[in-house]
Formats: C-alpha cells, structure tokens, sequence
C-alpha cells in the first residue's frame, strides 16, 4: 500500500475518481514544493491530504503563468487563467468542471474547501495575484508587493491553518499564519531572483534598489554574468532583514496550532529561513547557484519533528477528523 493510498484511508476520502484527484494533487506537491512537501511528511496521514490539495491546487496554477509551454501568449495564459476560474466557481457551487484537463485538481479543492469550510473569497485572491504575474513587471516598495503577495502567499497559510488545527481561535492564529506564507514566499523571491529576471519579473521592491544604486540594467548584468555586484548585494541584504521581520510575526503562531501540526510547521519553518541562512553565507550570490537545503540537513529536520509528532498524537489519541461534506 502506498503513503499516498494510506492517507487517503486515514482520512476517510473514498471512491476512486476523488482519490485519484487528490493523488494528482500530491504528485504536483512532491515535485514543486520539496520543502515544504518534506515538513507535510510530519504531519498525522489524516492531514495531509487537504494541504496536499491546496498546495497542489497553487503549484498548478502557478505552473500555468511561469511555465508557459513554448510559442504561448499572454491572451494564451489569461484564457488558461479564465478556464480555471470558471470551472473553480462550478466546483465551489457543487458542479463539474466544464474542461476535463481542470476536473482532478479542482475535484479535490472542492472536496477540501467543503470539507474545512474555507472561504472561497481565499480562491478569488489567490487568482487575483496569478493574473498579476502576467502583467506586473515590477513593485514600488513593500506595500505594493504585500498587495501581491496577499493573494500568492498570505491566504495559502489562512487556507492551511484550518487543516492544521489549532487550540486558539483561527482568528487569533490568522495574522501568524498569513505571515509565514509571506515569509515563505519572500524567501523564494530572494532564492529566485535571476529566475525571475528571466521570466521578465523584479520582486526585489524598487525603493530597495534605489537606496543601493541598483537599477534592472544593473540585475541583468549580474544575471548574465553570473556573479553579483557589491551594491546588489546590499539590496539583497537589506531585503533579508526584512524577510527576517515575517519570520518574528509568523513564529508565535507555531504554538497555537494543534500539537500534532506543530513540529510539521517548526519543520517548513526551520528549513525555509535555512534557505536565507544559505543566501548570506554565499554573500548574498544569487546568480552562480539556486540556493537548497539539502535533503540531509531536511532529513535532520524531519526526524526529530517526525518523533515530536508521533509523541503528540500518543498523548491526544486519534485525532477527530473534520466534517466530511
């Protein structure tokens, strides 16, 4: 019996065209989310499948502006964007998705949204800031970014906390868990800079660069050169601190999830701010290298998370499971 097979029984999700979606959702997790994905692995196998249906639902969809199969058009991904969002509307309302290519991934966010109760305006936000890829080049300051990073990252974690469970209320845990997907996304960006700057984008807000001197001729030059440039680095530096800034709001919110969620979020917590760890001690070189955690140090991360997990649901017995729809 496969991992996958078995939380699907743990979480009491049965006929096969519903477990094959949410298998599609997981795949999609595994191959774009490897952190993050590597942390869910601590998780209780009820729990996973939902933050594998809503993450697999993101990486899809963000699959479909960043990677473009060749000769596709801006008009090509909006009508991709727009198939999507109609069909996610049929779903949320109890319907088939009209394109088949849509039904697996939005079959099984449907199932997830019913069975926790997410707010659907969550959805509406999220595509919001995909649509924004397509045209927004660039960010003024912070503000304007968080405004993105709302519908990217913010409302990831608003989605995820109800799956995760937690002893306060989801209200006072919100303001937490929309920080860490901030703080997680805003990693990415720092990791993902030349990336980016191929695909057209600067996530680095422009009144950070233009306290350092730095301009996009200046980034390109250091994307096709391969090696960066002291007043890149100060930018880069100075948006590390920021970064750094999510990470303090975001880590109260650890202790008010359920004990059995937590050392999954310590995990993806301790791993992705390891990643800024990896930025500054390369001085802040983001062209030569993609930075990673390696799968040994995940792995030193995971087990003792994976040992905390296990002792937590020994000591609060099966979980309850949620509503099922």
């Amino acid at each position: 019996m496969s991992a996958g097979t078995t939380e699907l029984d743990a979480a009491g999700i049965t006929g096969r065209p519903l477990r094959e979606a949410y298998l599609r959702c997981r795949a999609l997790h595994a191959h774009h989310g490897r952190t993050y994905y590597t942390a869910t692995r601590v998780l209780p196998p009820e729990r996973r499948p939902g933050v594998h249906a809503l993450y697999g639902f993101a990486r899809w969809v963000d699959d479909i502006v960043d990677e473009p199969p060749p000769g596709t058009t801006i008009k090509d991904q909006t009508a991709r964007l727009d198939g999507i969002d109609a069909d996610l509307a049929r779903v949320l309302g109890g319907r088939r998705a009209r394109e088949p290519e849509n039904a697996p991934v939005l079959d099984a966010l449907a199932h997830t949204v019913d069975r926790y109760a997410l707010p659907h305006a969550y959805f509406t936000a999220f595509m919001s800031s995909m649509r924004m890829d397509l045209t927004v080049t660039g960010y003024r300051d912070l503000e304007h970014l968080r405004e993105y990073m709302y519908g990217s990252a913010a409302v990831i974690g608003l989605q995820v906390l109800p799956v995760l469970g937690t002893v306060t209320s989801r209200e006072e845990a919100a303001p937490h868990a929309a920080a860490l997907g901030e703080a997680f996304q805003l990693t990415n960006f720092l990791r993902d800079v030349s990336e980016d700057l191929r695909r057209g984008r600067v996530y680095v807000p422009r009144d950070v660069l233009d306290a350092h001197g730095v301009d996009r001729e200046l980034l390109e030059q250091c994307r096709r050169a391969g090696e960066s440039h002291p007043r890149v680095r100060e930018a880069l530096a100075e948006l590390v601190e920021v970064n750094q800034g999510f990470y303090r709001r975001a880590r109260p919110g650890i202790a008010m999830l359920s004990p059995v969620a937590r050392p999954c979020v310590a995990t993806a917590f301790r791993l992705y701010r390891a990643i800024l760890d990896e930025v500054r001690a390369a001085d802040y070189d983001v062209w030569s290298v993609r930075h990673r955690v390696s799968d040994t140090r995940k792995a030193v991360a995971a087990v003792p998370a994976l040992a905390r997990s296990l002792v937590a649901r020994s000591l609060r017995g099966r979980v309850p499971r949620p509503r099922t729809g």
